[in-house]
């Protein structure tokens, strides 16, 4: 394999001083990739295996890091003794990247069409041969109108298409090699399939080899051809995509795989609907541009965000709202927690008008709805240690827990979620993803409240840990009788979790009803296109 290999890491090394020691965030790495070939490489946050792959570009920093030892040759040629302008040469040009966050990746103050041109004119392509070959590339990956929206910013495109900008910027110059970042960790399920169908159209007539690094399983099983599987800088087993994930061999591996939701079936979350009514959504629709209380006055054009919408959810139940990307979710979500209020329509908590409440009982209200977000770095104070971050809701609603007894009721909070008491004086960025996520549900805990929304709050998480916060969401639910609104782009983790669900398209709710019933018996064309469209293999409920 080794002479027809396209690229080869041998015995690849990184290490990182710390004032502790070296940590070893690539041991002993070695893989090869062929032309035309797909390798995926699998592993957790912290496996080492986004460091190897950057390495491959010269985008790792040394120092700090240093490659203390291996070979990464590119057609027989190790880059790790070339020269900087050799590597410069090489990268975009034949080894090319597609980035994790597309929002992070690209210039905010720069049109998108003069960024994918910059990558062609650094390599000598003259700025009207770069120009037609901007407007080929986007007419290429999917985006209408190529010519005007080559003009726009990247904030005036969705999560999907800035994502296809990345791909179009990436094979520019038809690279040989292309390595992606976690693609389509953050995207819709319709998206994530239009763009890994995308990337094996490309594949498929350039010939050129591919390396996914990932944690969704289903995507692996998707699109790869071979998987190398990471855990603590080390492969631990690879193999075909096949034999891996229908007969895996080392322990972490059968880890992933049995963490990946209804690998073994589904339990069933069927619950008695004689609970009582906690939310009560009758005719909700939010139209911009146009006052509360005032539809009449929408124009034909006007962006109706979410439109008509009606649902119930009963206390310990689980709804879960699933829709692509601007279909409306979110909106939906802010109206309920009063965050934003609805053009026409009524949304009653526990029988009172949510939106009709006088300042101190929506307070009051607030306090029995609590919300966890998607990115857990985002949301909790880097400044504030995890004491201060929790306890936060006793000092703004001082009746529910003395001061003298914050630092106990933190502990206890912390404990519940499976973290320690000598977690409490650390800051955000000492956790890991999941850990900061469980601090933020500890956080939603500590108002004793009724409802929780989670708005795509496991979206980000390897799979192992995604598994790990559902069943600590499913304890909380059995134990405090919580009731959940659970928006979600991932249909089996929906499937497993919520026990009804609200299927948006376009701001309207075009089906809702038991999960196990939409899932089994899908009426609506556009819940048929989803469940068709999600990478992971949905069996039927145990």
């Amino acid at each position: 394999m080794t002479e027809q290999a396209l690229l080869e890491i041998r015995n690849l090394c990184i290490e990182f001083p710390s004032r502790v020691g070296t940590v070893r965030a690539v041991n002993d790495v070695s893989w090869s990739i062929n032309p035309g070939e797909t390798l995926a490489i699998l592993g957790e946050s912290g496996s080492g295996k986004s460091v190897s792959a950057s390495a491959v570009l010269d985008l790792v920093d040394t120092p700090p890091a240093v490659i203390s030892r291996g070979e990464i040759l590119y057609r027989g040629r190790d880059l790790l003794k070339t020269s900087r302008e050799e590597r410069r040469a090489i990268n975009g040009k034949k080894i090319s990247m597609i980035f994790q966050d597309p929002l992070a990746a690209l210039n905010p103050v720069y049109p998108i069409g003069w960024q994918i041109a910059e990558t062609l004119r650094v390599h000598g392509v003259d700025k009207a041969t770069a120009h037609a070959r901007v407007i080929d590339l986007l007419a290429k990956v999917g985006i209408d109108d190529p010519e005007r929206r080559a003009r726009q910013y990247p904030h005036q495109f969705s999560g999907g298409q800035r994502q296809r900008i990345m791909i179009a910027s990436a094979i520019a110059l038809a690279p040989e090699l292309l390595i992606a970042d976690e693609p389509t960790s953050a995207l819709d399920v319709t998206v994530q399939a239009q763009v890994l169908a995308l990337l094996k159209k490309l594949q498929s007539e350039s010939g050129m080899g591919m390396v996914l690094i990932t944690h969704d399983l289903g995507v692996v099983e998707k699109v790869a051809d071979r998987v190398v599987v990471m855990q603590g800088g080390r492969i631990v087993e690879a193999g075909t995509a096949h034999a891996i994930m229908n007969a895996p061999q080392h322990p972490y591996t059968r880890k992933l795989l049995d963490a990946m939701p209804g690998r073994h079936g589904f339990e069933s979350n069927t619950h008695d609907a004689k609970g009582r009514v906690l939310l009560d959504v009758d005719g909700v629709s939010r139209i911009y541009g146009v006052e509360p209380g005032k539809a009449a006055q929408a124009g034909p054009k006007a962006i109706r965000a979410v439109d008509d919408a009606s649902f119930m959810l009963r206390s310990g139940e689980t709804l879960g709202i699933v829709g692509e990307s601007g279909s409306g979710k979110s909106t939906l979500a802010r109206m309920l927690l009063g965050l934003d209020r609805p053009t026409i329509g009524t949304i009653r908590f526990d029988g009172s008008d949510l939106h009709g409440m006088s300042p101190g009982e929506t307070f009051k209200v607030r306090r029995r709805m609590q919300f966890v977000f998607q990115d857990p770095t985002a949301s909790l104070n880097p400044r504030m240690t995890i004491a201060q971050i929790v306890s936060e809701p006793w000092a703004i609603h001082s009746d529910v827990l003395p001061k003298r007894e914050w630092r106990d009721g933190v502990i206890g909070l912390l404990e519940r979620v499976g973290l320690n008491a000598d977690h409490i004086d650390r800051h955000p960025h000492q956790f890991s993803g999941g850990q900061r996520q469980r601090i933020a549900i500890a956080r939603a805990l500590a108002l004793k409240p009724e409802v929780i929304v989670c708005d795509e709050a496991v979206s980000a998480l390897d799979v192992s840990v995604q598994a790990q916060v559902i069943d600590l969401l499913k304890q909380l639910r059995s134990e405090l009788g919580l009731s959940y609104i659970f928006i979600a782009h991932d249909l089996a983790l929906v499937r497993d979790f919520a026990t009804d669900v609200v299927v948006m398209y376009r701001g309207r709710i075009v089906e809702q009803g038991k999960t196990e019933a939409v899932y089994d018996n899908p009426q609506h064309d556009y819940t048929k296109r989803l469940l068709s469209a999600s990478m992971a293999q949905l069996p039927n409920a145990a």
